[in-house]
């Protein structure tokens, strides 16, 4: 997952993966099939393990609750000294080329499939009363591009204080 997370689905070899497994080429295949297949499960143990701050932020009492523990959590979880920076589901994808359009598709995939829950969860904050007159679908995309811009600030150098005053800034948009 690190070695993923580090430098990308392009960026990691099938020799980079059996000296960090300590697992033989042979072996890994047998075990995996692919390096697409073994990619897809590091993104699954990742969104399990640091990426779960989101899981966490969607069973938030209130959008706004919401919202603010997505923004702030990116700045916590993207700058975590014990990590890579940024987050695997933008940086594995940027580092992709061509030859990898299966992970691209299916990073993109996953993206969107968040975006979706979100806005689902608002579209219900909103029936009880909250976002009036918000698009939830847009409210959504909003909160996951601050959050995809943190991944991005991060792994430019950004610290996690200035990027939580980055989440700040964005939320005070937060419509009322």
């Amino acid at each position: 997952m690190r070695l993923f997370w580090e430098h990308g689905f392009d960026g990691v070899s099938i020799s980079d993966l059996t000296t960090a497994t300590g697992v033989n080429r042979s072996s890994l295949y047998s075990t995996f099939g692919s390096k697409e297949e073994l990619f897809f499960k590091a993104v699954d143990r990742y969104l399990a393990g640091p990426g779960g701050f989101v899981a966490a932020a969607l069973a938030g009492p209130t959008a706004w609750d919401i919202a603010n523990a997505m923004a702030h959590g990116a700045a916590d979880a993207y700058t975590d000294p014990t990590n890579p920076r940024g987050c695997l589901l933008v940086q594995g994808a940027l580092a992709a080329g061509e030859q990898a359009a299966s992970i691209q598709a299916d990073l993109a995939q996953r993206r969107g499939a968040g975006v979706k829950l979100l806005a689902e969860r608002f579209a219900i904050a909103q029936h009880a009363g909250e976002l009036p007159g918000a698009d939830p679908l847009i409210i959504a995309r909003w909160i996951n591009a601050v959050c995809q811009g943190i991944s991005v600030q991060a792994c430019s150098g950004a610290t996690r204080e200035e990027l939580h005053a980055v989440a700040d800034q964005a939320l005070r948009a937060w419509p009322t």
